[in-house]
């Protein structure tokens, strides 16, 4: 290696997952949020409790569900600081207060039994049912919660983003299609992808509007086009059996994914279409979903087979 070679390395490592064992036996964080203030939430799914990990200190607090056995699920952090989770076991959103630890909890319609991803926008918390075939929409001031049915039978509503526009986009994982969501009224359009056999799980959207999904049966990186229709397919560098699961996009524009058959995170540039695999320390670790914290420049993963969370410090500098 030149010395130029070295220097280059020594000023732009590689990517690397430092790992936070939680205290908790048996902790099992399935997703990750993370504040303004770049403390990171976690659901603790099979301990029904919410987790708080303050990264400079490596102090973390649990939060017991006020309803047992509860399944927290999805999280997320509201602009207000607010911690908003899906209560997948037993039909409930919660919301805690952090400056109390106080959580509310709002019981869904009994169509909408088992919540699964949300996302705040405009002072409302959507979230996908996936085994029901709804999603829907809870308005927190009201307690009021209005579901709708996805018309494609069994197309298990899973991953939640906002677009661009204010559109929201959600993967229907039980079939080869994803969803636009007119949130004025809640009305679904479906856009059908290439092959029949691709299944959705987990999206994101660019800043050009482009979605960009994990294709965990085929193995596969997708980007579908919105305003052409046009869909790119990228294999994964696992291969088959790496099921892509969780999805980041930073600010940079590169996409970072887990590969949960392989233990590996892999980190796509859409530039260059160069792939760069980063393994995971723990194995048998899957990256159900990941959080994105820009302002630190971190990314934050659910470890959940391993009792664990994960950071990965992310340069947009680094190429």
């Amino acid at each position: 290696m030149t010395l130029g070679l070295i220097l280059l390395a020594l000023l732009n490592p590689p990517p690397i997952v430092v790992e936070y064992l939680l205290p908790r036996p048996g902790a099992f964080p399935h997703d990750p949020a993370v504040g303004r203030d770049g403390i990171v939430w976690y659901t603790d799914q099979m301990n029904s409790y919410i987790g708080r990990l303050d990264p400079a200190t490596g102090t973390v607090t649990d939060y017991p569900t006020p309803t047992p056995a509860s399944g927290p699920h999805g999280i997320i952090v509201a602009p207000d600081g607010a911690v908003w989770y899906t209560a997948n076991f037993r039909g409930r959103i919660g919301r805690l207060d952090p400056a109390t630890g106080k959580i509310t909890e709002y019981v869904l319609p009994e169509e909408a039994h088992d919540p699964h991803t949300l996302l705040y926008q405009d002072r409302k918390i959507w979230f996908t049912v996936q085994g029901a075939n709804r999603y829907g929409v809870l308005d927190p001031t009201t307690g009021a919660a209005k579901i709708f049915l996805v018309p494609t039978p069994r197309a298990r509503p899973y991953g939640l983003v906002t677009g661009v526009d204010g559109a929201i986009w959600m993967a229907l994982f039980g079939t080869n299609k994803i969803g636009r969501i007119n949130p004025a009224d809640g009305s679904l359009r479906e856009l059908a992808l290439p092959d029949a056999g691709a299944r959705p799980r987990r999206l994101v959207v660019d800043a050009k509007g482009i979605v960009w999904y994990t294709d965990y049966a085929r193995s596969r990186l997708g980007r579908l086009d919105p305003a052409t229709g046009q869909v790119r397919e990228f294999p994964s560098p696992g291969g088959s059996g790496s099921d892509p699961y969780g999805i980041a996009i930073t600010p940079d524009g590169r996409i970072w994914y887990d590969e949960s058959g392989k233990d590996d995170i892999v980190v796509f540039d859409p530039a260059t279409e160069h792939m760069e695999t980063v393994a995971i320390p723990t194995r048998g670790s899957v990256v159900r979903n990941m959080s994105l914290d820009s302002t630190r420049g971190r990314l934050w993963l659910a470890l959940s087979g391993t009792q664990r969370l994960g950071r990965i410090d992310v340069n947009p500098e680094r190429r």
